[in-house]
């Protein structure tokens, strides 16, 4: 990564000078940028829902995410971490998509991510469905796999739908697995629930080394020491952060397509991000925001904030890195 560290960070448009409900709504409010070789963080919508099997409108998601991302501020109120004072970060605009060609939009989205990880920038994005994640990480974990903490109802692992079709919301990890792109003995889900096809649905997971934790036990042993065992979990070594909305209970995310009963709250949610601070993340994504079901926005706000809350623990993570990469 090139030293940028005699530029000018680039910082959000204050709303104490032109009102948050002013201007083009970018990421963050922040400027956009086309050159990943001028960003260190790279904050990327991927619009598209090709992979959902029952309520579509995740495509719409980075859309409104944008719009309500006005609400955050610069600095975050717990961590004090302020990300822009830290890194290079802008909005980097949307991955291409085709929207009636599933294996297409997968070929888009790899290439557009590949150009990303490429400059040596860590890409944070806005799906879309969970599908997206597979081609970010085709693009960011080709040389090396890496952890996952994964915040879902789902475990995402099963191997086809419809009789036959590898590539859907529900499949992407199993995939991301066989193709050596993340370490299952690093990975952990947290919050999967709800009813299943089959009984031994999780199976695979489970055999693989996938460490979920169901909702049960997520409320038995409560936020913090679920993180702690995220962290042991994961380790040392690079880590992608990964946010279904669907994993918070719907009530506080109802424009979702798989919403299921009896999740996580929000500020639950929070308290576990903030606790990853300090390891070493390469990226991360919030996904399956789909503003068709929540008319109020309020999906979309959940959606922009805890972007922002990873965005606060992923900006000192690149941070550290830039600054090993100085003294090498």
């Amino acid at each position: 990564m090139a030293d940028k560290s005699s530029d000018k960070f680039p910082a959000p448009l204050s709303g104490m000078v032109v009102p948050r409900f002013g201007e083009i709504a970018s990421f963050m409010r922040l400027p956009i940028e086309r050159d990943p070789k001028k960003l260190d963080i790279a904050l990327v919508g991927v619009p598209w829902d090709g992979g959902t099997t029952n309520r579509p409108g995740a495509r719409h998601g980075p859309r409104e995410i944008r719009n309500m991302s006005t609400l955050m501020r610069r600095v975050h109120h717990v961590s004090r971490v302020a990300p822009y004072e830290l890194c290079r970060v802008g909005d980097h605009g949307d991955a291409p998509v085709n929207p009636i060609d599933l294996a297409d939009s997968l070929k888009r989205i790899t290439a557009f991510y590949a150009r990303i990880h490429d400059a040596g920038v860590a890409p944070l994005s806005a799906g879309g469905d969970h599908l997206v994640t597979l081609p970010i990480l085709r693009a960011i974990a080709r040389e090396q796999p890496v952890g996952a903490v994964h915040f879902d109802a789902h475990s995402d692992t099963s191997d086809s739908y419809f009789g036959g079709e590898k590539y859907t919301h529900g499949t992407p990890f199993r995939r991301a697995i066989e193709e050596g792109l993340i370490d299952p003995n690093r990975m952990i889900q947290i919050g999967v629930r709800g009813s299943m096809y089959d009984s031994d649905e999780k199976d695979w997971a489970e055999s693989v080394g996938i460490r979920i934790v169901h909702i049960e036990e997520f409320f038995r042993l409560g936020p913090e020491a679920v993180a702690a065992e995220a962290r042991r979990i994961v380790g040392d070594g690079p880590v992608y952060v990964t946010f279904d909305v669907d994993g918070l209970d719907p009530v506080y995310a109802p424009g979702t397509g798989t919403p299921e009963i009896g999740g996580f709250s929000t500020a639950e949610a929070q308290r576990m991000i903030r606790a990853l601070a300090g390891l070493d993340l390469v990226g991360g994504d919030v996904v399956e925001v789909a503003p068709p079901f929540d008319p109020s926005g309020n999906t979309a706000l959940v959606g922009a904030t805890m972007m922002f809350e990873i965005l606060c623990v992923l900006a000192p993570a690149v941070h550290r890195r830039k600054n090993r990469e100085r003294r090498a």
